[in-house]
């Protein structure tokens, strides 16, 4: 048994970043993207329509909070809406809510948002400057990948978000959330050189934090990708005439 656990463990790290043949369903029709190409995505569908929510983040999460649209709103302990400042410049994104973070309704609050802490704390942030949240904003379960009907229920929650925050910058946390919010399939490795735009907003793809628990030796490429991600950040900041 020990040794089918360590066994996942590394095939889970190697698809992490090299991509492999995993569980996601619907993607084998989606394009491979080439590096320094950017990828746009569709800012609106008929799923959502200006008007449809509240204007206001904090009255946006009561409105979905009950939400049921899929089957995630029976299994769920708690809604992850997200968290941070509404008028984040920064905003953290990934892929679906964990075992911690479904019983205490927030975001990142397990060993790996401990050590996101730790890296917005490296480059000068905290998560009271930044916002983070999910595709999804309920948890699969046992923790797997979400499902395109679920994402296709999800998303637009995340549209909104960004339309109220307006972040300056977005970050891809992991393979899966990356490849989820682009529609496209690649490796991390590729996807992390790549510069690409989500809803009008530029964004990048560094690793999960859980998976440098996993390994050691993505620490020092992950320090590489919230560096750039700093500089950016601060770029556009100044860009934009803020104080920094």
């Amino acid at each position: 048994m020990a040794a089918d656990s360590a066994i996942k463990r590394f095939l889970a790290e190697e698809i992490e970043v090299f991509g492999g043949p995993i569980y996601h369903p619907g993607t084998d029709d989606l394009p491979k993207t080439n590096e320094g190409h950017s990828v746009k995505h569709v800012v609106r569908t008929e799923n959502e329509q200006p008007g449809r929510f509240a204007s206001d983040l904090t009255q946006f999460n009561q409105e979905i909070s009950g939400c049921q649209n899929c089957a995630l709103g029976a299994s769920r302990t708690k809604f992850v809406f997200g968290v941070g400042d509404p008028n984040a410049d920064l905003m953290l994104i990934g892929e679906a809510p964990g075992r911690d973070e479904d019983l205490r309704g927030e975001p990142f609050v397990g060993r790996a948002g401990q050590l996101l802490d730790k890296i917005l704390a490296a480059i000068d942030l905290n998560r009271d400057e930044v916002f983070i949240a999910n595709v999804l904003k309920c948890r699969p379960p046992n923790n797997r990948d979400p499902l395109p009907a679920e994402v296709e229920q999800c998303e637009p929650y995340l549209w909104h978000q960004i339309e109220l925050i307006k972040p300056k910058l977005i970050v891809a946390l992991g393979r899966i959330a990356a490849m989820t919010l682009l529609k496209v399939e690649d490796t991390l490795k590729n996807m992390r050189l790549q510069e690409y735009t989500y809803q009008g907003v530029d964004l990048r793809v560094t690793y999960h934090p859980a998976a440098l628990l996993r390994n050691s030796n993505f620490k020092r490429p992950a320090w590489e990708d919230f560096q750039k991600i700093r500089d950016l950040y601060l770029a556009k900041r100044k860009g934009a005439g803020i104080g920094v």
